[in-house]
C-alpha cells in the first residue's frame, strides 16, 4: 500500500489498539476512534490469553506489561455436578511448545493495557465519536460521527465488535449474528473458605450451569459461569441479574459454588452469547472487518481476543506489502478465513456439549472425559502453535494454495 499511509481504525476495545501498533509497524499512521466518551477500563469480566495471541503481542513488543497484570493460567481441571474430579489439562510445557505461557486477565486491564501501549508508540485514540455514516469514493474514506464532525483517511478498518456499526454500514445485506442458546455472568469476589486453586481454573458441569472460578495470590476469586437459555435476548448488551435470584438457581451446585456466590452482593451482569455466521466478505472497497466485527465466537474455545490479535498482525503485514488497500484487504481475509471459520463452528460445538441433556450422557461424560481432554488438548496444540507472519514478509495473492498454507500452519 505504498501511497495509502492512513488508516482509521473503529474501536478501541482488544482488537483496535493491536492493529494500531502492527501498523505503526508497517510505515501506516493510525488513528483509533471510539464511541464510548471515555475508557471503560473497570467494566467486564475476565478472559484467557491463549499461546497463539500471545506470540502476537510477542511480535509485537506487547507481551510484558501484559503479563504483569494477568495471572498465569497452569491449566484447568473438571468436575462434574457431585463436585468429582473428571480430568485435568497441565499447561506446563506451554513455554517449551509455544515460547509463552497462557494467562487470565480482566478485559479492563488489557484495554486499559493496550491503549496506553498504543499511545506510547504514537497512536492518536479519540473517545466521544459514534460513527453514524461512512463514504467511499474510490480513492479515500470519509467517517461521519455523531457531533457532526468527519475524518478522512485512505483505509478504514472496523474493530468495532460483533454488534459493529462499521459492518452494518458497509454490508446492509449481512446476516446478524446469531443467537447461541447460551447466556453468562462473571466477576470478581473476596470468598472466605475457597480453596486455592494453584494457577488451575476450576471448570464444573453442574446440574444447570457450567461454572469456572480461579483463585488469584491475594485472595480474589475470578468466577464465570454458563448457562443454558432458549429464549433469545433481543440485544447483545449485558442485563443486571439479582445476585440472590443468581445464587438462589445455583443452590444444589457443588461447592465452592454455592460459597463463591453467597459473597457476590450485587447484580452481575447477564451476557447473551452471539456468534456470527459467515460473511461474504469482510472488506469492500477501501474499508475492511477485523474481529469480532468480522468473525464474532462465542468464548467456548477461549479464542475470541487471539484470533482478532492474530488477523491484526496479518492484516498489517498484508497492507504493507499490497500495491493497492483492495488487494491487502483480499490476501487478509484469504489467509484468515479457513482458520477462524473453523474455530467459531468448534466454540458453538463447546459450548453444546456443556449441557448434557440427560443423566445417562452426563454418565458417558464422565466416562469418557479423560479420553475427550487428551483429545482436546492435541487439537488445542494445533490452535496454538500457530506462528504470525514474519515482519517484513510481503503477502502472497490471495488463493487456494496460499489459503491451504496458512491454515496448515494452524495445524
Amino acid at each position: 500500500m505504498n501511497r495509502d499511509r492512513r488508516a482509521l481504525i473503529v474501536g478501541c476495545g482488544i482488537a483496535g489498539p493491536v492493529l494500531a501498533v502492527a501498523l505503526h509497524r508497517a510505515g501506516i499512521t493510525a488513528t483509533v476512534v471510539e464511541a464510548d466518551r471515555q475508557p471503560r477500563d473497570n467494566e467486564g469480566a475476565f478472559l484467557a490469553l491463549a499461546p497463539n495471541g500471545l506470540n502476537v503481542l510477542k511480535t509485537l513488543g506487547l507481551l510484558e506489561p501484559v503479563y504483569e497484570v494477568g495471572l498465569p493460567l497452569a491449566g484447568m481441571t473438571f468436575f462434574n455436578e457431585r463436585g468429582r474430579r473428571i480430568g485435568t489439562i497441565d499447561y506446563g510445557d506451554q513455554q517449551r511448545l509455544y515460547g509463552v505461557e497462557s494467562v487470565v486477565i480482566r478485559r479492563g486491564d488489557l484495554q486499559r493495557v493496550l491503549r496506553q501501549l498504543a499511545t506510547s508508540q504514537g497512536v492518536t485514540v479519540e473517545f466521544g465519536r459514534t460513527l453514524i455514516d461512512l463514504d467511499d469514493d474510490g480513492t479515500q474514506v470519509t467517517a461521519h460521527f455523531a457531533d457532526g464532525s468527519s475524518t478522512q483517511a485512505d483505509v478504514l478498518i472496523g474493530c468495532d465488535g460483533i454488534g459493529s456499526r462499521t459492518r452494518r454500514l458497509v454490508f446492509p445485506e449481512a446476516p446478524a449474528p446469531t443467537y447461541t442458546g447460551v447466556v453468562g455472568h462473571g466477576g470478581f469476589v473476596h470468598a472466605a473458605n475457597v480453596a486455592p486453586t494453584r494457577g488451575f481454573m476450576h471448570m464444573t458441569y453442574g446440574r444447570h450451569a457450567f461454572f469456572g472460578h480461579i483463585t488469584a495470590p491475594d485472595g480474589m476469586v475470578w468466577w464465570f459461569d454458563t448457562t443454558a437459555q432458549a429464549q433469545a435476548p433481543d440485544r447483545y448488551a449485558p442485563r443486571a441479574t439479582d445476585s440472590v435470584a443468581l445464587l438462589g438457581s445455583r443452590r444444589d451446585e457443588p461447592e465452592p459454588i454455592g460459597t463463591i456466590l453467597s459473597a457476590v452482593t450485587q447484580s452481575v451482569d447477564q451476557i447473551p452469547i452471539f456468534d456470527m455466521p459467515s460473511l461474504p466478505a469482510w472488506h469492500r472497497g477501501r474499508i475492511c472487518l477485523l474481529g469480532d466485527a468480522a468473525h464474532a465466537t462465542s468464548p467456548h474455545a477461549g479464542q475470541g481476543a487471539s484470533l482478532a490479535m492474530e488477523d491484526a498482525l496479518v492484516l498489517a503485514a498484508c497492507l504493507r506489502g499490497a500495491a493497492d488497500p483492495q488487494s491487502g484487504f483480499a490476501a487478509y481475509e484469504s489467509r484468515r478465513r479457513a482458520r477462524v471459520e473453523h474455530l467459531v463452528r468448534e466454540a458453538r460445538r463447546n459450548g453444546e456439549r456443556k449441557f448434557p441433556s440427560s443423566a445417562m450422557a452426563r454418565a458417558v461424560r464422565d466416562l469418557l472425559m479423560p479420553l475427550f481432554l487428551r483429545l482436546g488438548a492435541r487439537s488445542l496444540r494445533a490452535v496454538y502453535r500457530w506462528r504470525a507472519e514474519a515482519e517484513g514478509e510481503t503477502p502472497r495473492p490471495p488463493g487456494r494454495e496460499h489459503l491451504r498454507s496458512a491454515h496448515g500452519r494452524a495445524g
